[in-house]
């Protein structure tokens, strides 16, 4: 009879059979890029740090150039450190390096790699990609979704304004109930709405799966053939209870529209528009999955950028003058600015553009996976390379951004004498075929809160017993990074523009 020390010696040497076989079974011969030196078997495992890798990152990129070598227990991992090696490899060559990683957790018993985020690259993600295109991917598209928008960032204003302590909660809802309008058409009616918590629910449990390493299981993934009822295996047990939550990401909010579209009450949506006229099971399959992507890859990333700008605003007084100067002077007193504003409100574009080069939402995008064997620049990439693009190290390359620790929006405005620096919007948004599909949404959507929320506020450090509290410049580690805290003072800038927000 097997005891459990048995069974514990059993997967030992399996674990080892597997890694000796990812270290020397299928190595190609060549030159690969350079890195730090890692230990027999284990490679680099210990050298990878467990919070904020990009800065990590960027150290050995200065010692060892813009392309990174590391092995991780036999899986080969390239960091590309600069915009130009990330043009040349993942814009350039995107055929090939425009898959996924296998997620064994996240993606095989969670199934979140049917999302088009973790999704391999082929007919279904470009079926999927393609309802995306037609709902935020043309300026037709964008514009019937215009007003829906003001008119919750509206709401948005008004809420802070009667609660300003409680920004980042205000935050939280509006891009959540943004995102439930544009898929679903779905209306928020009150603060703690069912279906935003089964979707913040689903959410939490996705970002926590898809991190890189989040499971022993995604290192070794022999370890996924363990029965869930396995001492020890409680992760297994916990990733197919998650299962469930993911499943109902995509159904309860799906069968909302459904039930409104068969009682003639729906209203514009993702789900209502390629819903119409009838299509086939599989295409309500992947509906479903494109709706819930829509929804939960705007909430993160919305309330990181927003977070940024306000605290921004607050560190810097005269950029935040010098916007109200521009919407001051284009709009006037009457009314708030709008999208048709846009092209004449040249600072404020300047101003968007610099909050997603200061802070970027995610600081080391998604890993892209090489297809087949590669070579460039004379270094050897095998296939099924693992290539993460180190997004924050690029957006503070002092080749590319002149002083790129401050704050300065005017380095995106042409001057005489000077070029404007390199759009960061190349970079924030991903590369190659894995370009986010909501990025033109995205810039609609933080367009109009920062200029209203410049035309209504004046955004200033907290005074707390007579003292300035400075803000916190801590932002959290993850796909996605957004500041741990937001405190700061906010005040209407005049009676008029209560009377504004009040009207809407």
């Amino acid at each position: 009879m097997l005891t459990a020390a048995n069974l514990l010696d059993i997967f030992a040497f399996i674990l080892l059979v597997y890694v000796v076989r990812r270290l020397f079974v299928g190595r190609h011969g060549g030159l690969l890029p350079p890195g730090p030196r890692g230990l027999p078997i284990v490679g680099n495992l210990f050298d990878m740090p467990t919070e904020h890798q990009w800065q990590t990152f960027a150290k050995w990129g200065h010692r060892w150039g813009d392309i990174v070598s590391i092995n991780m227990l036999g899986q080969r991992m390239v960091i590309l450190n600069s915009f130009d090696a990330a043009e040349q490899i993942l814009d350039k060559k995107s055929a090939i390096y425009s898959d996924r990683p296998y997620l064994p957790v996240g993606g095989g018993i969670m199934n979140c790699d049917r999302f088009l985020a973790f999704q391999s690259y082929g007919t279904p993600w470009r079926d999927m990609r393609r309802l995306f295109a037609q709902t935020v991917g043309t300026h037709k598209g964008l514009m019937e979704l215009t007003g829906h928008l003001e008119d919750l960032v509206c709401n948005f204003l008004g809420r802070v304004a009667s609660d300003p302590p409680s920004l980042m909660r205000h935050v939280q809802r509006f891009t959540a109930e943004s995102g439930l309008k544009i898929a679903y058409g779905y209306t928020v009616e009150k603060e703690d709405d069912e279906l935003i918590k089964i979707v913040d629910t689903a959410m939490d449990r996705f970002n926590f799966a898809t991190a890189p390493g989040a499971f022993l299981a995604d290192v070794f993934p022999i370890l996924i053939n363990i029965p869930a009822w396995f001492p020890g295996a409680q992760w297994k047990r916990k990733a197919q209870a998650w299962r469930k939550d993911m499943e109902t990401l995509c159904d309860v909010p799906f069968q909302y529209t459904k039930s409104q579209i068969s009682a003639g009450t729906a209203v514009p949506s993702m789900v209502a528009s390629n819903m119409d006229g009838g299509i086939s099971p599989q295409q309500e399959e992947y509906l479903s999955i494109a709706a819930a992507a829509l929804y939960s890859g705007a909430s993160d990333t919305t309330v990181s950028a927003i977070c940024s700008f306000y605290i921004a605003m607050m560190c810097h007084p005269g950029i935040q003058k010098k916007a109200q100067d521009e919407i001051d002077s284009v709009i006037g007193p009457d009314r708030l600015p709008g999208e048709a504003d846009r092209e004449r409100l040249p600072y404020v574009t300047a101003l968007l553009l610099e909050v997603l080069r200061w802070q970027p939402i995610g600081p080391l995008g998604l890993p892209h996976r090489l297809r087949q064997d590669d070579t460039h620049a004379g270094y050897f990439l095998p296939k099924d390379t693992i290539v993460l693009a180190n997004i924050w190290q690029m957006l503070r390359d002092p080749r590319r951004y002149s002083c790129p620790d401050q704050f300065n929006p005017e380095r995106f405005l042409p001057r005489e004498g000077f070029e404007p620096e390199t759009d960061p919007r190349q970079m924030v948004f991903g590369f190659g075929r894995r370009v986010c599909p909501g990025s033109h949404l995205a810039e609609l959507t933080l367009f109009l809160i920062l200029s209203m929320s410049l035309a209504s506020f004046e955004i200033t450090k907290p005074i707390v017993n007579g003292k300035v509290v400075e803000p916190s410049m801590v932002y959290t580690s993850g796909t996605i990074s957004h500041p741990v805290s937001v405190q700061c003072s906010i005040k209407l800038r005049s009676a008029k523009v209560e009377t504004l927000l009040s009207s809407q």
